[in-house]
């Protein structure tokens, strides 16, 4: 899996993963949010327009990331994936009411 890294000027770090985001590339996920917050990130948008499938392994990641930057007096926003399958996904796991989800990273970013 890809992953464009990019960090805003407000201490935002936004994360763009490409592709599928499953049981194989979820490890590899985890140590980069791992690294990311060791070095004090605590502030996320994870932008999912671009992955292509996600699976449970890859959800728990989120969920993970999500926790350890609250616990870090942060937070983490997500966006909305445009594969249909992986949007039904999120709906039917009621991600939405644990995480703020948007249409854009721009929203995304305007929400802290």
């Amino acid at each position: 899996m890809d992953v464009l890294l990019t960090e805003f000027t407000a201490g935002i770090t936004v994360v763009t993963p490409k592709g599928r985001f499953d049981a194989f590339s979820a490890p590899s996920m985890r140590e980069r949010f791992d690294e990311l917050l060791s070095n004090g990130n605590n502030k996320f948008v994870v932008d999912l327009s671009q992955i292509t499938f996600l699976d449970s392994t890859g959800m728990a990641v989120l969920v993970s990331l999500l926790k350890r930057a609250r616990y870090a007096n942060g937070d983490t926003k997500l966006v909305w994936p445009i594969e249909p399958a992986a949007k039904r996904i999120l709906h039917l796991t009621r991600f939405d009411h644990v995480f703020e989800i948007t249409e854009t990273t721009d929203v995304a970013l305007k929400k802290f």
